[in-house]
Formats: structure tokens, sequence, C-alpha cells
């Protein structure tokens, strides 16, 4: 089902939930390694080439958030899935600002699970080579590296595909559920507030650094990415 070997990392403390994930991942063909704390789970991470990363958020040794937040400051960008039994729109929030891609609460189904997985892999693995620009702001969409000037910007995965889908409509005025659709799963059941969250950070990334405002928000109709990058 995964049109290539999709090597995943799954860091969590609950061994008997840990064999389970493993044994119906690896069933799906998934290639899964398991850490069992935080720390272990770091070290994997930083020197294992994996394709995602699946994240408890309570863990010995160091908990999800700084697991998340230690590897992007590595400029490790590989996808992260956080798992966690917190419940919560702060939670969510915390784990976005700390660099993570996805979130799945527990209990969860293990169909959403793989379906989630997939969206991640298949955005880092099926790419062409196209380089789009707006102004000064472009993005090489196969390397998955995007720049404003010479300035290369460091960007979540999730936050590259929100990027990637606002410079492909450029001048556009698009809605916030069209983002929700076209960059989050078909079945993303997170907080409402998650399309804001993502271009707020986007914005400090992109536009506040370099005095711009390439990103407008179009109050009661969505945004809009100016044609001339801002």
């Amino acid at each position: 089902m995964w049109g290539h070997t999709v090597k995943l990392l799954l860091v969590e403390d609950d061994a008997r939930l840990a064999a389970t994930l493993t044994r119906g991942l690896e069933a799906t063909g998934l290639c899964v390694d398991v850490a069992g704390d935080g720390l272990d789970g770091l070290w994997m991470a930083s020197e294992g080439d994996y394709d995602v990363v699946v994240l408890d958020i309570l863990l010995p040794g160091l908990n999800g958030f700084a697991v998340c937040r230690e590897l992007r400051a590595r400029d490790n960008w590989v996808p992260i899935l956080v798992l966690t039994a917190k419940a919560g729109d702060l939670d969510e929030t915390e784990a976005i600002e700390t660099g993570a891609d996805d979130y799945l609460t527990k209990p969860f189904s293990f169909a959403v699970l793989v379906a989630r997985i997939g969206a991640l892999s298949r955005r880092v693995a099926h790419r062409d080579r196209a380089t789009m620009s707006a102004g000064d702001l472009r993005i090489d969409v196969g390397a998955r590296r995007a720049w404003r000037g010479d300035v290369e910007l460091d960007l979540t995965t999730r936050q590259f595909d929100v990027l990637e889908f606002l410079i492909r409509r450029a001048g556009r005025v698009v809605s916030r559920d069209e983002v929700l659709r076209g960059v989050w799963p078909y079945d993303f059941e997170g907080a409402a507030n998650i399309v804001e969250v993502y271009v707020a950070r986007l914005r400090r990334q992109i536009d506040d650094p370099f005095g711009r405002h390439a990103i407008e928000t179009l109050r009661g109709a969505g945004y809009r990415l100016a044609p001339d990058g801002g």
C-alpha cells in the first residue's frame, strides 16, 4: 500500500501498546523501530534515516515536546506525528509550537493512525522537482526547501505544505477550509483553529524577520499570498 519502503520510528513507553502497534504497522508493510523513552527516541531519530516519527508525549527521560523541540533545533525535519493521552487545544498547540506536523489523541483508530502516517510519508516521498516563486519567496518542491531571497527558511513539514499550497495559488483568496482540505488528512479531527496557528507560525518565518507582509488575512474570506512575495 505504501509504494515504497517507509521506515518509521515509534517512541512509546507503554511496552504492550508499542508491541501491538508495531505488529499492526509492520503488517501494513512499514519498517518499524521502537524506542521506549525520550532519550533513546531522540538519539534514534537523530542517528537514523526515518521517513516518519510517531512520538508519545508522556515519556520517561525526556517528554515528547522536548524531543520534538530538540530535533528541530538540530535541523532535523523528519515528519513527526504526536500521540498523547492528553486532550485539549493547549496540548495540540504546544505540539505544533515545538515543531510537530500532526497530532492524534489516545484512544485512536488504528486505521486513522495508518492514514495519518501515509499522508506524512507521501508528502516527503512523492514530489516533483518543480521550483515555484512569488517575488523573492521561492520553494523547491522536490527538495522541500524554501528561501526568502538568499536566506533559507527552516520550516516544518506541515509549514512547508501550507506554504506550497499558498504559493501554488498566489494572488488568489483561499478559505480556511480550502487550506485544511488541501493540506491536512481528510479525517483530521484536531483543533478548529489549526490553520490559523500554522499561518501565524509561517508569517513568523517568511514575513516578520524580513519586514514583509506576504500572507494577507481577509476577514470572513480567508488568506491570500501576494504574488510579488509581499
